[in-house]
């Protein structure tokens, strides 16, 4: 391990912008096969279903993956796995996805199915929590084009669960943009907000920078992608002004064909100009990029020093939901690390 690679695992960072289901290695895809198929797959068929092209690929290779969540077991090895990852790169908090809108399209008969996947869920994190130190909140992802009324049954269990579950932090809308924008969601983002939820948006991945002007119109705290914005000298002006929290992804969006190369991502861009930007991973298990890295690819490719590594950091727990005095617990540790 190179120096600043140890730097890396060193820093405390948070990871904002992570999928539970885009954790799942083929490894453990194989794992839960043997569990559910008649025919487990091997190996070489799981690393198969990884492989795509461009962001509709993607999409079709999430859903294959997924297929194999099937029970609160399932849920709680992939959450495991997931937060030992986490745990090994030196990330000491995530907010972490939950695809609540793709667990009810498969259950639309059993309502009641999903707390006992929560529980499942809520094991793995008592345990992170435990061994590992490691903190996690939840965010409810509706999944946008699941159509309103499907995003309103994901929204309306965040707001039952919260009160028994204070991991469940907020809501998110992911999904294909290209086919349902935010305006959609404003009276269920209301609505959330109202019961104390916290509210996230992708915007701005495979649309323009109209998108993200929408999502904060209806009230959406952090945004996930913002790869647009670059576009809109006047909306990152007022993003910077508010102090909008962006949740970046460079690897997936090159890995998804939204952009050309690492070097041309707008990360640099938005931070060198003063916008409350944040590393994140996305997906790992399909972009063959985990948080560490991202770290690593914005030092060799965007030569971010040490200093500015630091500040990547320490907007990650600045962006988080933590409470204040957790947050300034982070950032005193972050501003020592060497």
């Amino acid at each position: 391990m190179s120096t600043i690679e140890a730097f890396i695992r060193r820093l405390p960072k948070a990871e904002l912008h992570l999928h539970l289901e885009g954790t799942i290695l083929p490894s453990t895809l194989v794992d839960l096969s043997a569990r559910h198929d008649a025919r487990p797959i091997t190996l070489p068929e799981a690393e198969a279903l990884y492989r795509f092209d461009d962001f509709t690929g993607f999409l079709e290779s999430f859903k294959a993956v997924t297929r194999l969540l099937i029970g609160p077991d399932d849920y709680e090895l992939a959450a495991w796995r997931m937060m030992e990852h986490l745990a090994e790169q030196g990330i000491v908090h995530a907010e972490v996805y939950i695809s609540v809108g793709v667990i009810y399209l498969w259950r639309p008969h059993d309502p009641a199915a999903f707390e006992p996947i929560f529980e499942g869920l809520e094991r793995a994190r008592e345990r992170a929590e435990r061994e590992l130190g490691l903190s996690i909140y939840w965010i409810f992802d509706a999944v946008r084009h699941f159509t309103v009324d499907e995003a309103e049954r994901v929204f309306l269990k965040a707001i039952e669960l919260k009160a028994a579950y204070p991991s469940i932090i907020g809501i998110g809308l992911g999904g294909d943009e290209r086919r349902t924008g935010s305006e959609p969601f404003r009276a269920l983002f209301a609505q959330a907000r109202a019961a104390g939820l916290r509210l996230t948006n992708h915007a701005g991945e495979t649309t323009g920078p109209e998108a993200i002007r929408e999502a904060l119109s209806i009230g959406s705290e952090r945004i996930g992608h913002a790869f647009s914005a670059t576009k809109d000298f006047y909306l990152m002006q007022e993003m910077k002004e508010r102090g909008i929290p962006l949740e970046l992804n460079p690897t997936s969006n090159v890995r998804t064909g939204v952009c050309p190369s690492l070097a041309r991502h707008p990360l640099r861009k938005y931070f060198d100009q003063g916008l409350l930007v944040t590393v994140n991973s996305d997906d790992p298990a399909f972009f063959g990029s985990d948080l560490a890295n991202e770290y690593l690819l914005a030092h060799t490719v965007q030569q971010f020093n040490r200093r500015e590594l630091r500040q990547l950091a320490a907007n990650s727990i600045r962006a988080s939901f933590l409470p204040e005095a957790e947050k300034a617990n982070w950032l005193s540790r972050i501003e020592h690390a060497e």
